[in-house]
């Protein structure tokens, strides 16, 4: 069982604490970590001459930059929730082989995905709804992007093992340092050596580094529990097994992403060229902000529900699903408030274009429609995940983006008028449907899964 010298144990003191001290520090890691991407689209949607379509351009290399996030979260996430229980059975040595292994994996996916994205961007980027006005501009950003993806890997992918350590301070860090590098150079690139565009991506890969740099001293130090150490790099079946099983759920979640990204483009540059494009990229753009502490307290409450049913204390799982869900709910239900109220202020972040704002702003009050219904989603996944139960954190993670999202979006415009409403009321039955399944799903799991442990004891 658990030592009695164990560092953050998480079995000990108030749990609605320990998530907090984990949720502040990781929702402000989120907003840092959004501002790579947020930063970006404010300077190259003020870029003289081709705002909008840079920023479309931006939007058209999404989804393969979601694909080079999803690795990240197939070996971070997916091990991460693993190190928690292991630690909390007092299992060192087995944790540690878990944060090796994903290094390495983590390295590997990171040099590969660079090769394949060069080799076949052009295709793709057509693929996914590129005009040969807009292609320029996604090739631009792309091409430089890819080639630090194994700074994102790595600094992403490794930072969720700081935080399962409860270090959430230093992932902070890990964060605010590439970010606070990137606001400094996006500028001086982008407009200072007018180089557009391509000098947003060279920032972004420049903080990347970074990151990843940090990230890696810290998991090498002895400040760290849990250390990155040559004997446990080696590859192992069954510890990668365990870990991509497990780390399926959030790499689908991503891909479903972008699949979904894939989907809407096209369909919105059928029904609406180039500027609902452009719509659905300031959208996407704004949830990243709102979902921010939502995002927050789900990944805190991960390392203490994982905690906690490697030590078999029952009672303080349920208590931190309970906190979580409930925080949950009542927060997405206020942010869909002030949404609906002020969505100009919100646009207006991204990009003040007269006819991009009026086109946006009854699109996001579609997408945005009954948005509280995505925290049960969130909320089930977490737990799903973070109790290692893979095949439903999979299961849901499918369902929502690939069995409802992407049919509804290519469907809906052929029976709604104006066309492209269809494709932002996707969104919210969606959530409706798979956030109340996967929630309620949930609940009976669980439910049932401690009971019979409890029993057991």
């Amino acid at each position: 069982m658990i030592p009695e010298n164990t560092k953050n144990d998480f079995s000990k003191g108030s749990v609605v604490k320990n998530i907090v001290s984990l949720a502040l520090p990781m929702t402000l890691a989120q907003l840092i970590n959004i501002l790579y991407n947020i930063v970006d689209r404010m300077y190259i949607g003020r870029i003289p001459e081709h705002a909008t379509l840079s920023l479309t351009g931006l939007g058209l290399s999404m989804p393969i930059i979601t694909v080079v996030i999803a690795f990240a979260n197939l070996f971070g996430m997916g091990g991460a929730p693993l190190c928690s229980i292991a630690r909390g059975k007092g299992d060192t040595k087995g944790a540690e082989k878990i944060v090796g292994n994903a290094f390495t994996m983590l390295l590997c996916t990171g040099l590969l995905l660079t090769i394949i994205g060069l080799l076949f961007k052009k295709p793709l980027l057509y693929a996914f709804g590129a005009s040969d006005a807009t292609f320029p501009f996604a090739d631009s950003y792309l091409s430089i992007y890819l080639l630090g993806s194994v700074f994102v890997t790595v600094s992403l992918g490794m930072n969720s093992y700081i935080n399962a350590q409860g270090f959430a301070r230093v992932g902070m860090v890990t964060t605010l340092i590439g970010a606070v590098l990137n606001i400094i150079l996006d500028p001086f690139f982008i407009f200072t050596l007018g180089m557009g565009i391509q000098g947003a991506a060279i920032a972004t890969v420049i903080s990347q580094f970074a990151s990843a740099a940090w990230t890696v001293r810290f998991l090498t130090s002895p400040k760290a529990i849990l250390r990155i150490r040559v004997s446990c790099m080696r590859p192992c079946g069954k510890t990668i097994r365990d870990i991509t099983t497990l780390g399926l759920s959030n790499f689908m979640m991503a891909i479903t992403n972008s699949i979904v990204q894939v989907v809407c483009n096209a369909t919105l540059s059928i029904y609406g060229g180039d500027l609902y494009v452009g719509v659905m990229t300031v959208i996407n753009s704004i949830r990243e902000i709102v979902s921010m502490p939502v995002s927050g307290v789900t990944n805190g409450s991960q390392p203490v529900i994982s905690f906690n049913y490697g030590a078999d204390k029952y009672d303080r799982i349920k208590t931190a699903i309970r906190f979580m869900a409930v925080s949950c709910i009542v927060y997405t239900t206020a942010i869909w408030g002030i949404l609906h109220l002020f969505p100009v202020f919100f646009i207006h972040i991204f990009n003040t274009q007269a006819d991009l704002v009026e086109a946006a702003v009854p699109s996001m009050q579609i997408y945005y429609f009954g948005f509280f219904m995505m925290s049960l989603q969130f909320s089930g996944q977490t737990v799903f995940q973070a109790l290692g139960k893979a095949k439903y954190a999979i299961f849901f993670s499918v369902l929502r983006k690939v069995v409802i999202v992407a049919p509804l979006t290519i469907l809906l415009p052929r029976w709604i008028t104006p066309a492209v409403n269809g494709v932002f009321l996707a969104e919210p039955i969606s959530n409706f449907i798979g956030g109340t399944a996967c929630f309620v799903t949930m609940l009976i799991v669980v439910r049932k899964e401690l009971k019979m442990a409890e029993q057991k004891e």
